[in-house]
């Protein structure tokens, strides 16, 4: 039997159901309270595999074998390393070109230094037949206290000519040149003047006596020709009148 109020009146159904300010029933969720609550039930955006939207969240690919963020880092390495490693090459690079600039300047020197000593070599493998045939024309002189015949004599000079007619050709051989001015115009370039010679035979500046011949090596000289260079006559001066 439901109870009435005070008034007389019987209350609806529907408020005793809800459990309002009068009901005696504690078990009774407030409506405010429930309002409260946060929904616990799970999204479906947020069941199954999740996955929806997977940003904010590192994929363990992207971290090492320690647990660690993963060497995605090593494209992007640390400057002042790079630069200690291309210190280290560059200097690598430097010891390197010094050490071949220092070997190339020391087989540059041996090798200036066996020029200097062997570059007449083969000057020198022809001169000596010359000099063993002046040796030989030497030996065939006769002594001081021989009987000297004209045949004797003439052998020798023969072998003296002999001699000398090999020196020449093995001298042109090698480029070397002797100087020969007699009779040329006067050339400083390859002549030197010892004195001067007055004559009306010969033009003036012009050579007209050798007393030692000069040498060239190709187009160098090796020594001058010292020659002696005519020059004008001097004339008698007019008489003076009184």
């Amino acid at each position: 039997m439901t109870e009435q109020n005070d008034t007389g009146d019987t209350p609806p159904e529907d408020t005793l159901l809800q459990g309002g300010p009068t009901s005696g029933n504690p078990e009774q969720a407030d409506p405010a309270e429930e309002s409260s609550t946060p929904d616990m039930t799970p999204s479906p955006h947020n069941s199954g595999d999740n996955s929806g939207d997977n940003s904010g969240v590192q994929d363990a690919s992207d971290f090492g074998p320690d647990g660690d963020a993963s060497s995605q880092d090593e494209g992007s390495a640390d400057p002042f390393d790079a630069l200690l490693a291309e210190r280290d090459s560059l200097k690598d690079q430097l010891l390197r070109a010094l050490a071949d600039v220092e070997n190339m300047r020391r087989r540059t020197e041996r090798e200036m230094e066996t020029a200097r000593k062997y570059s007449h070599t083969g000057f020198s493998r022809d001169l000596v037949g010359a000099i063993d045939n002046l040796s030989r024309a030497i030996d065939a002189a006769p002594a001081a206290d021989e009987q000297v015949s004209a045949e004797t004599i003439g052998s020798l000079i023969t072998g003296l000519e002999l001699s000398w007619s090999e020196i020449q050709s093995t001298m042109e051989r090698h480029g070397i040149r002797q100087v020969k001015p007699l009779g040329e115009k006067f050339d400083y370039n390859f002549h030197q003047a010892m004195f001067e010679v007055p004559t009306a035979e010969q033009e003036p500046g012009t050579v007209v006596e050798v007393v030692q011949h000069g040498y060239v090596l190709h187009e160098r000289l090796l020594r001058p020709a010292m020659v002696g260079v005519a020059k004008a006559p001097a004339t008698d001066p007019p008489p003076q009148k009184d």
